[in-house]
């Protein structure tokens, strides 16, 4: 088993104890934890994200994965560190989800639940220029699969609470730690698993915070802040086209390939209108803001351009998108199959799930036929609130200059299944970035990392903001 920082316990025989790497006693590290826990929890963030990469929790999907259990252990260790009880859940064994309550003063106040996911997707090593999994520190920055979606919150939570513990450091509300399994497929063995079936570990939970919000974007020549407070829905399905099977020498006129290839390009070529949500336009018109540019609602286009690489995250978010990401046909050169199946990722604004649904299949044709494998809802809170002033104020202390933004989400995150609960999530994970490095390309991309410097300042904001709760 993973010890933190870097070791297995069986090496250095002091399960209990933090170690850093051979030849540097516990001891040395519990001094320096005593006398500037903030230090501490700035190598800490970079030893816990290194520990958690070098950990394979390749998520291929269909409910195949691997190492999700050892990085729950992992965390869960220092969880034990903090003085929390950490319990683990799984569905299934080895698809393991871990979360501990650290308990508040006032028992009466809304729990907030901080969480994030184990699993990462598939790293192909020979598209890299690392190995996807060694955690090599180049230049100041960590490489390997899952440094910025998500093992670098993962690490800065683990940092932070153990930094809370060192400083004696009781919330008022309680606060929930969580970790969960499954998140790059459905959560049907992550987070919608458990909160279907163990509603009762999130008790009194009314907030939460997660991945892909409170990182810095350049936009024209500004550093802001931008914080998540809504994501698109997800819509997951597969196309079938049935036909009649045959020779392939031939003359077919009910052939499923070319019927759902027909289906696949007219899908793939729809230009969705744009549509602003509530988060959507608070965001363009604070960029005009900000930019001086004129916000224009039929062509955002200039705005979008000012935000730079960030502008695919963004632009996402006008419309709703669909893609046809995977094509099984046919079992030999010379045969015409009798069936043809394609998967469609679309991702739906706020209520327009089955407008969605709908459009898709008038796309594709009365040849072809859906199947849904995977939906859950649009979500858009408010940019207000203790909770977001919070965040703000946490951001600005370390960063005073900082513009802090809204913004809504192009994918999907565990927040969903968090709120069939009740509970408000919102995105934050904050690190302040280097202006050229394209942040947003690195989720599910090739060579992915994140800089030492935005792990540290991230775990700095962090620390301030669970304090204050």
């Amino acid at each position: 088993m993973w010890a933190p920082g870097g070791r297995r316990w069986a090496e250095c025989g002091s399960r209990g104890q933090r170690c850093r790497a051979c030849g540097e006693c516990a001891g040395n590290v519990e001094s320096m934890a005593a006398t500037n826990p903030s230090a501490q929890a700035e190598q800490d963030v970079v030893d816990f994200c290194r520990d958690l990469i070098r950990i394979d929790t390749t998520n291929w999907g269909e409910g195949k994965s691997k190492g999700e259990r050892e990085a729950a252990e992992y965390c869960a260790e220092i969880m034990r560190q903090a003085g929390l009880e950490p319990q683990f859940f799984e569905r299934e064994a080895g698809r393991t989800n871990v979360v501990a309550r650290m308990r508040g003063t006032d028992p009466e106040a809304g729990a907030l639940v901080v969480h994030g996911h184990l699993d990462v997707v598939p790293a192909q090593a020979e598209d890299w220029q690392v190995d996807p999994f060694g955690a090599e520190l180049i230049d100041g920055l960590i490489w390997g699969r899952g440094a910025v979606d998500m093992k670098d919150m993962d690490a800065m939570i683990l940092a932070s609470l153990l930094q809370m513990s060192r400083e004696g450091h009781q919330p008022q509300r309680d606060i929930i730690f969580a970790f969960f399994a499954d998140e790059e497929d459905n959560g049907a063995y992550g987070a919608r698993w458990l909160t279907d079936t163990h509603p009762e570990v999130f008790d009194g939970a009314t907030e939460a915070i997660s991945e892909v919000g409170g990182f810095s974007a350049d936009i024209a020549g500004h550093r802001a802040y931008l914080i998540q407070t809504g994501e698109k829905g997800i819509h997951w399905t597969k196309m079938i086209a049935e036909g009649t099977a045959g020779h392939g020498s031939a003359v077919h006129d009910d052939n499923p390939v070319v019927h759902l290839a027909e289906a696949v390009a007219a899908i793939g070529s729809h230009e969705w209108p744009i549509e602003y949500t509530k988060t959507t336009r608070a965001l363009f018109e604070q960029l005009s803001e900000l930019t001086g540019i004129p916000f224009d609602p039929e062509d955002p286009s200039e705005l979008l351009e000012a935000t730079g690489p960030t502008a695919r995250f963004i632009a996402a978010t006008l419309r709703n998108t669909s893609n046809p990401t995977l094509l099984t046909a046919g079992y030999k050169h010379n045969v015409v199959p009798g069936q043809a199946e394609a998967l469609v990722d679309a991702r739906t604004l706020p209520e327009q799930d089955a407008k969605v649904a709908a459009t898709l299949m008038e796309l594709a044709g009365e040849k072809v036929r859906f199947e849904l494998l995977n939906e859950g809802i649009a979500l858009e809170v408010p940019f207000s609130g203790t909770l977001v002033e919070q965040m703000i104020d946490s951001l600005r202390a370390e960063d005073p200059e900082a513009t802090v933004l809204p913004y809504m989400l192009g994918g999907g995150t565990d927040n969903k299944h968090l709120a069939k609960l009740g509970v408000t999530g919102y995105g934050f994970a904050p690190l302040r970035l280097p202006a050229d490095l394209d942040f947003t390309g690195m989720f599910h991309g090739v060579d992915e990392r994140v800089p030492v410097d935005a792990l540290q300042f991230g775990v700095r904001v962090l620390h301030r903001f669970l304090t204050a709760q």
